[in-house]
């Protein structure tokens, strides 16, 4: 008989889990501590369950993580890692260490069906919906994971197409119960699925991050086919109604391609899309990928749109570019990217670029 993993569980499941195995009702909240609170990697190690209780747990239960297949390090410090899933899937998260600060991308699927034309993941295909035990074991099993300081839904996947299981890791990683972290220690982003975004403005306290990338809805069509079904403007409809004035933060990232979305007039239509909401524009810096047509704008380009959008009201930053030596910058990440026994960066024959 498989074991059913316990790495997900809330408290309420917790509580059933514990009547199970004989163990009596309060054990369940022991157990919440073993898991998030000092991470333990077997039910072995909750040494405040007797010894019988331990074993009546281990006989239909276990812990659930697992640790990482592969691991890729940058000359910059940001390390990916390659871990399996429960439906048999591999899936990439990047821990990249800044400071005083770290910051874990997690994903949420394998692949991606949003298709973004500029995105590795993207042409991935789409393999499948991450569990929350999936999620939260990027989290539990990557080394480091005792410095992070933030955590961002940006690896593969769209996180609001697999909105159940975010909702339950994050709910699990802000818990009282569970991690205790603040919500404001967490991203989560998405191309502007509504039907997602409406239900995570609801039921989440963490921050948004909205995919934008163009402020023309014809030229994000061409880049991103998602826009046909969940369009910027409606979104942004949506984004105006909501009181951004609290602790959630609002947030666009916006890669920046040489000659197609740095211009005046881009720059001139960003800043009417998001008068008058509270908040700030990341411009990325674009990482090109094999067979494509776009190329990043030049260091020049971006200080010009950064400087322009700031004076305009727009509080803009360009974010740091981390891990492109190991495929693992924003848009690289592809479960399909091995590293070779020379530490050469390479992709794996089953990478399919069309």
């Amino acid at each position: 008989m498989e074991r059913k993993k316990l790495l997900g569980m809330t408290l309420g499941e917790l509580k059933e889990v514990a009547a199970v195995a004989g163990l009596p009702g309060y054990a369940a909240k022991q157990i919440m501590q073993w898991l998030y609170g000092k991470r333990v990697r077997s039910i072995e190690e909750m040494t405040n369950l007797s010894k019988s209780g331990r074993t009546a747990l281990a006989e239909c239960y276990e812990v659930g993580c697992v640790s990482p297949s592969d691991v890729q390090q940058s000359i910059d410090g940001t390390a990916k890692y390659l871990f399996p899933t429960e439906s048999g899937q591999q899936v990439e998260c990047v821990f990249i260490p800044d400071g005083d600060r770290a910051t874990l991308c997690v994903s949420s699927q394998a692949g991606c069906r949003m298709g973004c034309r500029f995105c590795m993941t993207g042409r991935q295909g789409f393999g499948g919906n991450l569990t929350a035990t999936d999620i939260l074991n990027q989290v539990y099993s990557v080394p480091g994971s005792e410095q992070l300081t933030n955590i961002v839904f940006m690896g593969q996947g769209e996180p609001m197409d697999n909105l159940d299981a975010v909702l339950r890791a994050t709910r699990l990683l802000t818990d009282q119960d569970g991690w205790a972290w603040s919500p404001k220690r967490i991203t989560v982003s998405t191309v502007g699925v509504r039907r997602g975004v409406e239900r995570f403005l609801r039921e989440s306290e963490c921050h948004l991050a909205i995919s934008l990338h163009n402020p023309f809805p014809e030229e994000r069509l061409a880049m991103m086919p998602a826009e046909n079904a969940f369009g910027i403007v409606e979104l942004l409809t949506l984004l105006k109604q909501q009181d951004w004035s609290h602790q959630r933060r609002l947030s666009f990232e916006y890669i920046v391609f040489g000659g197609l979305n740095d211009s005046e007039r881009h720059a001139r239509e960003l800043v009417r899309l998001l008068a008058p909401l509270e908040c700030r524009v990341n411009l990325i810096r674009f990482h090109e990928i094999p067979d494509t047509p776009y190329r990043g704008a030049s260091e020049e380009r971006m200080i010009w749109l950064r400087d322009y959008l700031t004076r305009h009201g727009v509080t803009t930053t360009i974010r740091a570019s981390r891990g492109q030596d190991i495929y693992a910058a924003c848009g690289l990440l592809h479960a399909a990217t091995s590293i070779s026994p020379l530490g050469e960066c390479q992709q794996s024959g089953n990478l399919n670029i069309k």
